[in-house]
């Protein structure tokens, strides 16, 4: 069945894709007889709020979306913002002869295409059509060869979406109760964030610890050459035989982990530095062995994003957003897949241009073939790769910007993985010579020389670590051979200081969560960025900080839902659910296993047999939920810092307090949110407690008589007067207390009753021009103004609000407005060069906060960024991920309504916008306030 033989006989095939930009490029290949629709992504899915749900259902039904007594029956709802275009796709359907389910070929995309089945109730041919690159070959090669739907695909994903529905709506309630409203908790989500709040606890309880050691620079007495160098450099390895401390003997709490080493302080490595002086030194071995480095295998969704983190600066979202682009415009293969797997076309398609652009000499005698590592891989799909027979070199794309830089990775990559291994000799050298006091001292220095550089031509991977060695690092040593005497040109002391654990960026995390075998590779984007928007974590640099919240939150599930963010327990889930896909498990039994605590067959256990491992009944999900008061909300949320002081999370935010209310001594002091947790020493808090906070009395208004009070709100400090008992406060007749904020040279222990009159009389009426129009004024969020009806103009002085006359008011407002800077104010920090724009990045002032900026794109600064620390790579990822969302959307202003000759006419038209306008406020209304149900309960969902 081809689109030639189809479109002669006349018929009509409605293909449904997901996302419009494909529906665009598939469109283009198949030509007249196909309509192409996209069902622009899920059409169905789990109510998200008891409103959404059906009348019929009642109870724990209409709050889960899950018909949990009846075999975990699902309620699927049409999403509301998709009935138009389902209407939509059922007027094409009825015009169709054949229906191509057309979504993407993994186990989301079989999902969405079982629910477009139900929805749309086809009563003519449907085929599931699939593909993993869009390319007209491709294209047309998956129409004439159809499939049916994956059913075991449909069970798996929906087991997955009933056990995160379950997850959420059982746990993040637990967590509203007893740490903060809004919060989420989540399958991976939660186990994600545990990872982070780790890596920072090792970080709190890491203390610093020196060592030293000693590096020679040792003479051969002949001319060298960059091929033959004169001199070697060699760092102490023994002394009389004991191998001195290194950092990698260091654990995580900063302390040496072995006493078989020798630990050398300042004074020991100088005293033996000196002894060394007039020491005769010779070479005492020569290692030299064959260096063979083979190339890395094609890229699968996570070593793409950490590849990108790494070498462009891009966040995992962002990767996944400039990804999905070239995919749908044809230039990639699907970029979510866990395999490594090349097809013999592309394998062909690589080799070629292997031999055309490097020569015969890079290309192996065969193929190389990648097994595939990842567990549960699913092998039927490709690597990412380009698309095509023919590889386009990024020239060839046509691509810019973010969308150049991504697919030159990926051609790099596939191109390097089918050529020569890269050889060359490593060789290790060992220097000794017996010290003035007796002491035997050896030296050893290793040198790497890469002879035939193999696929190093095309491509090395990078590093997490800034200061790691890449592959293609050589280091060359002086020709020597064992007895050879050298001289000692320099000995130095070096000492060192044990660093604490590096906390996570989004490529280091990424890998650990798939060492893990936690989750899914094609879901790390989105969970990471759910732990970031959730504010578990925050970024500086590019490093991931847990917040003071998320150690709350991870406090309260360690300790009452230990076994829910178990790794181990995580990473069998996924084991079971990937059984479930492959048939080998029944999704029901595991399902009343993890829930209800059941012991039923058909997996190897849910919740029931977690954190032993013997399958013994250790309750499920249910049973976990119920009893929440045996957490003390309170306790989970108080983290001790020392002499008194305790670190609390509370609603409005971290705060740290001394002794208790209501007691005499009781000190409390706010946080700043975007401090990290290791950074809180007791030191810190202590400056913190000895800021003034609090109420401060100022006096009382002598024409009110009301008091005066200074304080510190959330968003800084301000004046109010506090109004009699029995004042109303709502209804028609409520009264709101007069309040300012405070001047920028004001501070809240120093400010007068006398300012905050003058502050709580603002605004002051200036004057009214010559037409009557009043002039006031103000102080405001971006500083102090004049206003005159809707026309605002800056001040310069905060003090000008008391002082500006009115002729002073209206000289300023005879000058034309200034619609920008008079001058542009100097950048606030320089970065460095983009590697994506390749302009300079530098950090300015705006209107909303610092911002980065390469001259076209600019990214506000977010929490946890400040001017100070950010870093160029930092700069560079927010840039990137900016650009990846592309430029905002502009709404289109509506034509004005044309005028009615007769009065008649005009008022009749009034009459009908007039109940109109009352209609569309009441469905609004009612609209609104469903979204508004929905979201709160959703917030308990996480995807």
């Amino acid at each position: 069945m081809s689109p030639t033989s189809e479109t002669a006989h006349g018929g009509r095939r409605l293909v449904i894709v997901e996302s419009p930009a494909k529906a665009k490029t598939i469109k283009g290949y198949l030509g007249p007889g196909y309509v192409v629709e996209a069902s622009v992504g899920h059409i169905r899915d789990l109510p998200s709020g008891a409103a959404e749900v059906p009348e019929k259902y009642t109870g724990e039904v209409r709050r889960l979306g899950v018909d949990v007594e009846h075999d975990f029956q699902p309620i699927y709802v049409v999403n509301a913002d998709k009935k138009a275009q389902v209407r939509k796709l059922k007027e094409l359907l009825a015009e169709s002869d054949e229906l191509f389910l057309a979504t993407d070929e993994d186990r989301e995309g079989e999902a969405i295409a079982w629910h477009l089945q139900e929805v749309l109730k086809p009563k003519v041919p449907v085929h599931r059509m699939v593909f993993h690159e869009i390319t007209k070959d491709a294209i047309r090669e998956a129409v004439a060869n159809p499939r049916e739907l994956n059913q075991r695909m449909v069970d798996a994903q929906e087991t997955r979406r009933i056990l995160d529905r379950l997850y959420g709506y059982e746990v993040s309630p637990v967590l509203w109760k007893k740490v903060m409203p809004k919060l989420s908790a989540g399958r991976v989500q939660s186990v994600a964030t545990r990872l982070v709040v780790e890596r920072e606890r090792e970080r709190i309880a890491f203390r610093s610890a020196e060592y030293w050691d000693l590096t020679g620079t040792f003479g051969t007495g002949r001319s060298g050459d960059a091929s033959d160098p004169s001199q070697l450099v060699a760092r102490l390895a023994t002394v009389d035989g004991k191998r001195v401390a290194q950092g990698r003997d260091f654990g995580a709490d900063g302390w040496l982990k072995t006493d078989s080493v020798l630990h050398l302080d300042e004074g020991n490595a100088r005293a033996l530095a000196a002894a060394l002086a007039e020491t005769s030194f010779a070479v005492r071995s020569v290692e030299s062995k064959p260096y063979r480095r083979s190339p890395y295998a094609p890229f699968r969704t996570t070593t793409l994003q950490q590849e990108a983190s790494r070498k462009l600066g891009f966040g995992a979202k962002a990767t996944m957003q400039v990804a999905q682009k070239l995919y749908e415009n044809g230039f990639i293969t699907y970029m979510r897949t866990d395999s490594t797997i090349l097809s013999d076309t592309a394998v062909s398609a690589a080799r070629a241009q292997v031999t055309q652009l490097y020569g015969a000499d890079y290309l192996p005698e065969k193929p190389r073939v990648y097994a595939g590592k990842v567990k549960n891989a699913q092998e039927a799909h490709e690597a990412i790769r380009p698309s095509g027979d023919r590889f386009r070199t990024p020239a060839e794309t046509g691509l810019t910007g973010d969308q150049f830089k991504l697919y030159e990775l990926i051609w790099k990559r596939t191109v390097a993985s089918q050529m020569k291994d890269a050889t060359g000799n490593s060789v290790t050298v060992k220097i000794g010579g017996t010290a003035a006091d007796g002491r035997d001292a050896e030296f050893s220095a290793s040198g790497k020389t890469i002879t035939f550089h193999g696929f190093m031509k095309a491509y090395v991977e990078g590093a997490d670590d800034p200061n790691a060695e890449l592959d293609d690092r050589e280091r060359r040593l002086p020709q020597v051979a064992q007895g050879d005497p050298l001289t000692a040109d320099e000995i130095t002391v070096d000492g060192h200081a044990t660093k604490p654990p590096a906390r996570y960026t989004e490529a280091s995390l990424v890998k650990e969560l798939e060492e893990r075998e936690i989750g899914r590779p094609s879901t790390y984007a989105s969970i990471i960025g759910t732990i970031l928007d959730r504010g578990y974590v925050f970024k500086k640099g590019t490093a991931l900080v847990p917040s003071f919240l998320s150690f709350a939150v991870v406090n309260l599930l360690e300790k009452h839902f230990g076994r829910l963010v178990d790794y181990d327990f995580t990473a069998r889930m996924e084991d079971d659910l990937d059984r479930i896909a492959r048939g080998e498990a029944q999704s029901v039994p595991w399902l009343k296993r993890f829930y209800f605590g059941e012991g039923e067959s058909g997996g190897t256990g849910g919740a029931a047999d977690a954190g032993n491992g013997d399958g013994d009944h250790l309750g499920g999900l249910k049973e976990l939920v119920t009893d929440l008061g045996a957490i003390d909300a309170r306790e989970i949320s108080s983290f001790p810092v020392g002499n008194g002081v305790v670190l609390r999370v509370g609603r409005y935010g971290p705060y740290v307090e001394r002794g208790e209310k209501e007691q005499e001594g009781h000190q409390r002091a706010d946080v700043p949110e975007d401090l990290a947790p290791d950074e809180l020493t007791v030191e810190l808090a202590e400056e913190l407690l000895a800021k003034p906070s609090g109420d401060f009395e100022l006096g009382t208004d002598p024409v009110s008589g009301h008091q005066i009070v200074a304080k510190d709100g959330r968003y800084g400090p301000y004046v109010t007067e506090i109004l009699p008992e029995g004042t109303p406060k709502t209804g028609k007749n409520a009264v709101k207390p007069r309040t300012a904020s405070l001047f920028k040279s004001m501070a809240l222990d120093t400010v007068t009753l006398e300012d905050a009159l003058r502050l709580m009389s603002l605004p002051r009426v200036v004057g009214t021009d010559a037409e009557g129009v009043e002039i006031t004024a103000q102080n405001g969020r971006y500083g102090p103004y004049l206003k005159k009806g809707t026309d605002s103009r800056s001040l310069t002085e905060e003090d000008q609000l008391f002082t500006i006359t009115l002729d002073e008011a209206l000289a300023i407002y005879a000058q034309p407005k200034q619609r920008g800077r008079a001058a542009a104010k100097p950048p606030l920090k320089e970065l460095g060069t983009d590697p994506v724009s390749e302009k300079p990045v530098v950090v300015k002032d705006g209107r909303f906060g610092p911002y980065v900026t390469d001259g076209e794109t600019n990214a506000t600064l977010r929490t946890g960024d400040s001017v100070e620390t950010i870093t160029p790579e930092r700069g560079y990822e927010l840039l990137a991920e900016k650009r990846a969302k592309g430029p905002a959307k502009k709404t289109a202003k509506k034509a004005p309504a044309k005028k009615t000759a007769a009065k008649k006419t005009a008022t009749k038209t009034a009459a009908k916008k007039t109940t109109a306008a009352k209609k569309t406020a009441a469905k609004k209304t009612t609209t609104t306030a469903k979204k508004t149900a929905a979201r709160k309960t959703a917030a308990a969902e996480q995807e």
